[in-house]
């Protein structure tokens, strides 16, 4: 009944939820791959699926903005100029990855598992092919085996590219980023970085928790959220007895999966929940 309590005044207040305070670095963000592009044009690497980190020449940030309490090791000698990465434990351990992230008092075996995968330089003024040529002997130099500069590769085909897809899928990877190679580093969501997975996700922030019926009664029934863009709709599917029982809380984000977009709504079609997005709340 204390839970039905929380769940029904969450949904009477069923509005945005304030984030807490911390400027969100500057992120360069991506598209969807959908359709045709112009592969001789872009850069293609490994999508990996861990906690966006921001290096701004004195701290590690999330996404969000929030301090990452990285241990002292960690980040000594890191340059003065920003880099943009991915903090990753390895394939299928996203969970343990926002976990040592997310702690006050970093714990240092957590963090001698951890990997700065560093993809960017925001600050360079040049093209990719430019801040990737002069990342590659940044990295180096660092000579920290938990900092990599992600390989860039090219593709010759759409054929070349989806087989590049599968193994990738088939190690255990989410998917690939196409970066184009003659583009500047701009912090907003544009063309000239591309994601492909076999699936399409996004990521909503929860505005209310719907109160379950039938078989779910006294327990969550579907989560009400809302995407950057301002659509809101209830995600229902894909929530687990847990998940029901212990709710994704109201100004959380999460991650869903779907097929295909709604061309009369603009609801995702078949959207499921697939997590808590932890790393973005700030």
């Amino acid at each position: 009944m204390r839970l039905l309590f929380f769940i029904l005044t969450a949904c009477a207040l069923c509005g945005p939820a304030p984030l807490l305070a911390g400027e969100a670095p500057p992120l360069m963000l991506a598209n969807v791959l959908r359709g045709e592009v112009v592969l001789a044009d872009y850069l293609v690497s490994e999508k990996y699926d861990g906690v966006r980190g921001y290096w701004n020449g004195r701290q590690l940030l999330t996404r969000g903005g929030a301090v990452i309490h990285a241990p002292a090791w960690f980040t000594a000698g890191w340059p003065a100029q920003a880099l943009d990465g991915e903090l990753w434990a390895g394939h299928g351990k996203f969970s343990q990855t926002v976990s040592t992230v997310r702690q006050q008092t970093p714990e240092d075996a957590a963090w001698r598992e951890m990997r700065f995968i560093v993809f960017d330089l925001p600050a360079h003024p040049g093209t990719f092919a430019e801040r990737n040529a002069a990342l590659t002997p940044l990295i180096a130099q660092l000579n920290q085996p938990w900092v990599i500069a992600v390989e860039q590769t090219t593709v010759a085909s759409r054929a070349a590219l989806q087989s590049r897809l599968n193994a990738v899928v088939r190690a255990g990877g989410e998917g690939l980023m196409l970066h184009r190679a003659a583009s500047l580093y701009r912090a907003e969501r544009n063309d000239d970085l591309l994601k492909l997975k076999p699936y399409e996700d996004a990521e909503a922030r929860v505005i209310c928790q719907v109160p379950g019926k039938g078989k779910f009664a006294g327990v969550l029934g579907a989560l009400r959220v809302e995407t950057a863009d301002g659509l809101r709709f209830n995600l229902g599917s894909g929530l687990s007895d847990a998940d029901r029982r212990s709710p994704p809380a109201v100004g959380s984000w999460v991650t869903y999966r779907y097929n295909g977009i709604n061309s009369g709504t603009g609801i995702p079609r078949f959207a499921r929940f697939l997590r808590v997005r932890e790393e973005m709340e700030r």
